[in-house]
């Protein structure tokens, strides 16, 4: 048995024992985290350049492919390092490093879809109204009230979390260091004061949920009000997109945090951890460049422009 103030390290749950299989992962992850530094820095170099895409929509955008980043790479880098070195060890301030920043990214991250969503609804609900309700000193005190929330909220939990007497061995059974299963190595019944902050964190995520669909029923309301179908299909090109991210970020962690102990195991468990922590970082960039014109455009135009001018730097000069 150890405490807390013993614990140098924690050990991470392996995804298989077999070493072939430990260097497939390796590469499968690799091929995950480039694709998801591809898909989100192509999104921020473009609406960063992009005169045209400087409006609340996109800046929001590029906060959540910013948050995207931040969240794939607390995990993925080291889960990659431990699949090819065949190790399962994480300091002990790395792993409060993880958890902090889990927490930070993926609240910041809904509350920022949360914002997302009412700026959908003022766009098609009041579109008189879009450039006093969300102008750029509003549109970033929202996102700044996003990154604050979720600051706070890591701070808390991470806190919180850490401050409990761990006696039940140093084991997580994750492959990243997860609150609800650090909170199974404690032998304190003070682990009661943390599970009731996610409780209580429950309770605001879910009131924000009900703020997204309420802002969703009334936008679907005016769509199907919109006489024109090119007006029908503007309005769906830039509310889907955020929508079915919505919906990948928001049923895969409530999968993850909610589902019944009796359906639990080691191997679900990660599969719905690898589920909720990398897939939609990783397919976010992807989901709103298939459905939004305007942003493919303004990508195309950036690579043939910096292919274009590669090319002419290559060439001899006359």
């Amino acid at each position: 048995m150890s405490n807390s103030s013993s614990i140098t390290q924690f050990l991470l749950l392996a995804f298989t024992e077999t070493r072939e299989l430990q260097v497939l992962h390796f590469w499968l992850f690799l091929g995950i985290y480039l694709a998801a530094l591809l898909g989100n820095g192509l999104i921020i170099i473009t609406i960063a350049c992009d005169h045209h895409l400087h409006t609340p929509m996109y800046f929001f955008l590029l906060n959540l492919s910013l948050l995207d980043l931040g969240s794939i790479s607390t995990t993925v880098p080291k889960a990659m390092a431990n699949s090819l070195w065949d190790n399962r060890a994480i300091s002990y301030i790395g792993c409060v490093a993880q958890v902090f920043f889990l927490f930070f990214f993926f609240s910041a991250e809904y509350f920022l879809l949360t914002i997302m969503s009412y700026d959908r609804y003022v766009a098609i609900c009041k579109p008189l109204h879009y450039g006093t309700l969300l102008s750029s000193r509003a549109s970033v005190h929202m996102a700044a009230a996003a990154w604050g929330t979720g600051f706070l909220y890591a701070v808390l939990h991470t806190a919180n979390t850490f401050s409990l007497a761990l006696c039940q061995g140093n084991a997580v059974q994750q492959f990243f260091c997860e609150i609800p299963h650090i909170l199974k190595l404690s032998c304190s019944p003070s682990y009661l004061r943390e599970l009731g902050l996610l409780v209580f964190s429950s309770c605001l995520f879910f009131g924000s949920f009900i703020f997204i669909v309420v802002s969703y029923v009334q936008i679907f309301r005016a769509v199907l009000r919109i006489p024109s179908e090119q007006g029908w299909h503007k309005a769906f090109s830039t509310c889907l997109p955020h929508l079915a991210v919505v919906s990948l970020f928001i049923s895969t962690g409530a999968f993850a945090y909610l589902k019944h102990p009796t359906i639990s195991s080691p191997s679900l468990d990660l599969l719905v951890s690898f589920v909720y922590s990398v897939v939609p970082p990783a397919l976010n960039p992807l989901i709103y460049s298939l459905r939004n014109q305007q942003l493919k455009d303004a990508m195309w135009k950036l690579i043939t422009g910096c292919f274009s001018e590669a090319m002419n730097c290559s060439s001899p000069s006359a």
